[in-house]
């Protein structure tokens, strides 16, 4: 139980202030800050939760653990719900900052594409930016982790890996990675944001799968 209540509690952070930064600040932070954001809260929660859960805090990480024999189904299945209801509770806080400060609550760090996106990009291409960026986050990751002489410098470039792929994909998509963070702006948005949502949930989860299946085959020891 401590392991999903620690992927509730970092999923949230990551959410609240991650998701927050680009409705609260995001014309201030500009793509850079808000990638920071993201990046910064993973360091800060691997830190904390890193050694009782492993910090997943994503359900596109946690497949790829499954994949990788690394987590049972069982510990999956807790773990995907743990995360999607820690970043519900992150868009609920957000939710009730942005209500408590009088601002619009339109903008929840939700992803799109279309006139949802900046530069306007199509379905086709959000799909494949999602999983062309879950696939270079998520092989970081288990090559990061699959070291054990790295382990103290895992959470910092975990972190600095989704920041700098939060640079590319904001303008385009505003980077999901993460079907949980993801899915919960867009319960809270309904329409175009829940319509669209599909993509930033199935993109991740085949950019994660491709990940875990490259590495098994270029890494003996992941096998």
């Amino acid at each position: 139980m401590r392991k999903y209540i620690c992927e509730f509690i970092g999923t949230a952070v990551l959410v609240l202030f991650g998701c927050g930064s680009a409705a609260i600040a995001g014309g201030t932070l500009g793509t850079l800050g808000i990638a920071l954001a993201f990046g910064l809260s993973i360091v800060a929660m691997a830190y904390v939760i890193g050694n009782v859960s492993g910090c997943h805090i994503n359900p596109a990480v946690s497949l790829a653990m499954l994949l990788n024999k690394k987590m049972s189904l069982k510990d999956f299945i807790f773990y995907v719900v743990a995360q999607v209801v820690g970043a519900i509770v992150g868009t609920a806080l957000l939710f009730a900052i942005l209500k408590c400060s009088g601002m619009a609550t339109t903008n929840l760090g939700q992803n799109g594409y279309g006139d949802a996106s900046s530069v306007g990009i199509n379905m086709g291409g959000a799909f494949l930016v999602e999983v062309i960026l879950t696939f270079v986050f998520i092989y970081t990751i288990l090559g990061v982790t699959s070291d054990e002489s790295k382990g103290s410098v895992a959470g910092i470039v975990i972190g600095l890996t989704l920041a700098f792929v939060h640079i590319m994909g904001i303008p385009l998509t505003g980077t999901s990675v993460n079907p949980a963070r993801s899915l919960a702006p867009a319960i809270f948005l309904g329409g175009r944001a829940i319509a669209q949502v599909w993509v930033f949930i199935v993109a991740p989860f085949v950019g994660s799968a491709l990940a875990a299946c490259t590495f098994r085959f270029l890494n003996k020891e992941a096998k």
